[in-house]
This record gives C-alpha cells, sequence and structure tokens, in this order.
C-alpha cells in the first residue's frame, strides 16, 4: 500500500472517510526513534494486507496530536472506518507492529 503524509486540512478525506483502514503514524523530524522506525514502515508498506500508512508530523499538525492525545512519539493508531483503534507507542519490531494489528482484526 502506499505512504503518505497528512496535513489536518486532508485528515477527514485521507483517514476518516478511507474506504480501508488506515495506519497513522505521529512522528516529527527530530524524533530519532521515528528516523529509525521510518525504514521499518517504508517496507511494510509493501507486504500484502498492509494497510495504507499515513504520517503526521506533529510540530507541523499539532492539533491533530492534540486531538487524539498523542504524548509519545512514535506512536501508531488504526482507523477503521473513522474510528480509531488502540494506540501503538514507541514499537520495537516489525513483527510487533504485525501482532498489533492483527490483534485489531475483526
Amino acid at each position: 500500500m502506499a505512504m503518505f503524509s497528512v496535513k489536518t486540512s486532508e485528515f477527514e478525506q485521507k483517514v476518516l472517510q478511507a474506504d480501508a483502514p488506515v495506519l497513522v503514524e505521529f512522528t516529527a523530524p527530530w524524533c530519532g526513534y521515528c528516523r529509525r522506525l521510518a525504514p521499518v514502515l517504508d517496507r511494510m508498506k509493501d507486504e500484502p494486507d498492509m494497510p495504507a500508512i499515513g504520517t503526521i508530523d506533529i510540530d507541523e499538525e499539532p492539533a491533530l496530536a492534540e486531538r487524539y492525545v498523542v504524548d509519545t512519539i512514535p506512536t501508531l493508531m488504526l482507523f477503521k472506518n473513522g474510528v480509531p483503534g488502540p494506540k501503538l507507542v514507541a514499537p520495537g519490531t516489525a513483527a510487533q507492529i504485525k501482532q498489533w494489528l492483527a490483534a485489531q482484526e475483526g
């Protein structure tokens, strides 16, 4: 699937009104851990059954981080039918992300 950045002005259309689930990563360019996670997500985006991945820069879009109570980055949230699921904060591995996504199936 695709990986794309999300701005507040397009959040409704790209995430909340999406026809399929969207994995959203809250991130920032200064966050070292976020920079280490980025290539993992980039590799995962091409895997079968992986949802589209949207990234939100919390420095550029602080209202979205506040709206979803993102206190620590990176934070991942899976939006299905416009509804956010449980957060995954600072995942350690691709396997942990896959396990978290599998737990949200159904």
